[in-house]
């Protein structure tokens, strides 16, 4: 009934559809144009048409009405017919600067001849009504070493010698000399050049010499021509009537190699070419092969065979030819998902993408609509090779992108952020902009629409996987870094990334933790997430910034990758939670507190001023804290400082890149504050050695030695290990000798020094003497905390 009703637009749209068709016949002419008849309208009247295939876009051209309305008489004899003068410009481009690789010019020809035969059998749908059996179109290859050939023929719909005419000495729409110009400053419009049909002229790239023989299926002139060029400014066509006649309709395409492209008469090189580029095609793709076959025939250098005897056979070879069909490989995306086994898919991924694991997960969807693609996308179970070497190594990327079928590239970063890198699929898309040499993928509004709706299925193949803790811890332990990486760089899906981060804790021993889990234990009155950095875990919970979390009973995130801090502080928030460095510059939450630090403030006030100018530039000011608990002191950052391991991170980049040794970004990022515990008894103690003597030795060193320990205790670097050590050195050996311990000291001295003990003891008690000791002072715990921190800095060195 819709056939009927919409017979006379319909057929009256075909006609116009057909010939464009013509002109479209090798890709010599753009897809999609104003002319160009509506998919969904198309394929609603025709109801005959497989889902799997793909609907004819093709403009109509000016050129292509009047060449199939009125065909210009010919001459049976050859002719010879000049190229355009912007067509001769745009081919020397096209052959000496658009390709990267010449390998590439098999994929355009045998993409042109799986367009000649999907137009065919789409002809074949409008004039029978229904679509002529696949098997019967083809594409066959043949190398010829003797003649130095390679010949590509389908058997699809041909072309007229006027078509070979307009076509062939015609760039697209016989491409104006303004565009040639811009093509050729590379600044064409993006949108023109990827509608410009050039695909057969990359057959110069191998070869010095082009020969087209050709037979139509429409029209009333089903005779045999042949086109030639050596790529210079013209080209002759003839009836064929001397070469081999083509069965039926189609196009056979014979290339003179050049000197230096032999390798292309190579079967092995051809068939990696093939199934590289062109696997699923939907026509079979066969290469002309040898192939070396065994025979068992009579030994006739053997002594006849006794009476009754059997003759004795030796093996023989023999060398032939076969067509060897090269595309096996069915294209699964092209199949509706509930019609593919798992084992189909789990086969596919292990094939296509050279895989040797099981998949955790594997999603397969369609999208319809402005833009057309059908996708199939995998999470391995393991980091894949490449990955190891480097993160986002530019070889890792296996995104594979087919244009109808017809692989175009698999290194397109625009497909996917590359925080996916790791994922493995296949994308196909049915229109998707390309530039002249199919290389490059072009900015666009249907790029977007893909990327989005690849992401979106990503992420939701994780939180399936995230259903099963044993496969998502799996999955975390291999590719978390880059969900990490996803944090920092994707604003539109940063909180669902977050949810699917996990963590390690102060409470989580071992094991990993969600944000979610972590604000499900937050403490009542608790109204932020504190985090601490560290360069082992150990370390970052040997922090000081952490003795009043701990106290209070607050769970910290430990972070030890420069990477897990950027993620933090890009997410800056959950659950409507700010994301804190404690060992930050903080301020008081409650009226308490503040009236707390105002008042050890002025207790301390000439202390903390005697500090700033013992320190100076070391620290940007010094301050009262009640965050410590048992740490006479802590080294943090201000608000929009740089922990230590991101500064030893940025420093470290800076010298890889051999710009300094990386010192310059201490003043950028470095805004150290010197915090006091104005209530622990060696800060009491010094506050009182600075009242009264300030500039006394034992006071300075005292004040630098309690800076070392809260610098090493934070993650810092100490500027002078040697002098950090002596004075630890002095402080433990000023403890043995309080113990009794003088000849303990003396046994590790050299006999020089053991010559005057007077010296010894100056050496090892410093310049106030033993009866400057401070009341009160726990010798012992000093002890301790120094020694702890001594393993540190040799740790560390």
């Amino acid at each position: 009934m819709i056939m009927r009703r919409g017979s006379s637009v319909l057929f009256a749209t075909a006609a116009l559809t057909l010939l464009g068709a013509v002109l479209r016949v090798e890709g010599f002419i753009p897809h999609a144009g104003k002319g160009s008849v509506s998919r969904p309208k198309l394929q609603q009247q025709l109801q005959a048409r497989p889902q799997s295939e793909t609907p004819l876009r093709t403009p109509v051209s000016p050129l292509s009405m009047s060449a199939s309305t009125a065909e210009a008489p010919v001459k049976a004899e050859g002719e010879t017919f000049e190229f355009q003068a912007e067509v001769a410009r745009v081919m020397d481009i096209i052959i000496n600067s658009l390709y990267s690789d010449r390998d590439v010019f098999l994929r355009e020809l045998v993409s042109n001849a799986a367009d000649a035969c999907d137009k065919k059998r789409f002809l074949s749908i409008t004039a029978d009504g229904e679509a002529a059996a696949a098997g019967e179109f083809g594409i066959r290859i043949k190398p010829d070493r003797e003649a130095r050939t390679l010949t590509i023929e389908d058997s699809g719909i041909g072309m007229t010698k006027t078509e070979l005419v307009e076509n062939l000495g015609r760039i697209a729409q016989s491409g104006t000399k303004k565009f040639a110009e811009a093509l050729a400053k590379g600044d064409a419009d993006l949108n023109l050049i990827g509608q410009f049909g050039v695909g057969f002229y990359s057959g110069f790239l191998a070869a010095d010499k082009m020969t087209v023989v050709t037979k139509p299926s429409q029209g009333e002139d089903k005779r045999q021509y042949r086109w030639e060029s050596s790529a210079g400014s013209s080209f002759t066509v003839a009836e064929d009537v001397d070469g081999d006649a083509i069965e039926g309709s189609g196009t056979r395409i014979t290339l003179h190699l050049k000197e230096d492209c032999e390798e292309y008469l190579d079967t092995v090189k051809l068939k990696t070419l093939l199934q590289r580029y062109s696997e699923f095609v939907q026509f079979p793709i066969e290469l002309w092969t040898e192939k070396t076959e065994y025979d068992q025939v009579p030994d006739d250098t053997a002594p006849p065979p006794a009476e009754g005897e059997k003759p004795k056979m030796k093996t023989v070879s023999k060398k032939t030819n076969v067509w060897e069909r090269v595309n096996q490989t069915k294209p699964i995306w092209l199949r509706p998902p509930r019609q593919v086994t798992p084992e189909e898919y789990k086969e596919f991924y292990r094939t296509t993408f050279r895989m040797f694991d099981e998949p955790l997960n594997y999603t397969h969807f369609s999208l319809e609509g402005q833009v057309e693609f059908k996708a199939v996308l995998y999470v391995p179970s393991v980091l894949p090779y490449e990955l190891m070497r480097s993160m986002f190594d530019e070889n890792s990327r296996a995104i594979k992108l087919y244009v109808k079928r017809v692989f175009i590239n698999d290194k397109f970063e625009e497909l996917l952020p590359r925080y996916l890198t790791f994922l493995r699929g296949v994308v196909d898309s049915e229109d998707l902009p390309l530039n002249v040499g199919r290389e490059i993928l072009q900015k666009s509004k249907m790029l977007n629409v893909i990327n989005k709706r690849l992401v979106r299925k990503s992420l939701d193949m994780f939180k399936e996987i995230e259903k099963n803790a044993t496969a998502y811890t799996t999955f975390w332990n291999g590719f978390g870094r880059y969900l990490k990486v996803g944090l920092i760089e994707d604003n539109d899906n940063r909180q669902e990334l977050a949810k699917l981060s996990r963590w390690s804790t102060t409470e989580t021993g071992d094991g990993v933790t969600s944000f979610d889990e972590y604000v499900a234990r937050m403490k009542p009155e608790q109204k932020q997430i504190y985090y601490v950095t560290g360069e082992t875990k150990k370390r970052a919970l040997a922090s000081p910034a952490l003795e009043n979390l701990r106290k209070r009973g607050y769970e910290v995130v430990i972070l030890q990758d420069p990477l897990d801090e950027m993620a933090m502080q890009s997410l800056g928030k959950y659950a409507d939670k700010d994301i804190v460095d404690a060992a930050k510059e903080q301020q008081a939450e409650t009226d308490e507190e503040k009236a707390f630090l105002e008042e050890k403030g002025q207790e301390t006030q000439a202390l903390r001023d005697w500090y700033r100018k013992l320190l100076g530039k070391r620290v940007t000011k010094v301050e009262v804290t009640n965050r410590l608990v048992d740490s006479p002191a802590a080294l943090v950052q201000s608000a929009y400082g740089m922990s230590p391991q991101m500064q030893k991170y940025y420093r470290a980049q800076s010298v890889m890149q051999g710009e300094d040794d990386g010192s310059g970004l201490d003043s950028q990022f470095n805004q150290a504050i010197l915090e006091l515990n104005p209530t622990h008894p060696i800060v009491v103690s010094l506050r009182e050695k600075v009242s009264v003597s300030p500039e006394a030795l034992e006071t300075m060193e005292l004040g630098r030695l309690v800076y070392d320990v809260a610098a090493v205790a934070g993650g810092y670097d100490v500027e002078d290990p040697g002098a950090f050590t002596a004075r630890i050195t002095k402080l433990m050996s000023r403890q043995v000798l309080v113990d009794g311990g003088e000849g303990l000291i003396a046994e590790g001295l050299s006999t020089r020094d053991m010559e005057d003990p007077t010296k010894v003891e100056a050496d090892v008690v410093g310049a106030g003497g033993l009866g400057d000791l401070p009341e009160g002072l726990d010798l012992d715990e000093l002890q301790k905390e120094l020694k702890e921190a001594s393993d540190v800095v040799d740790e560390s060195s």
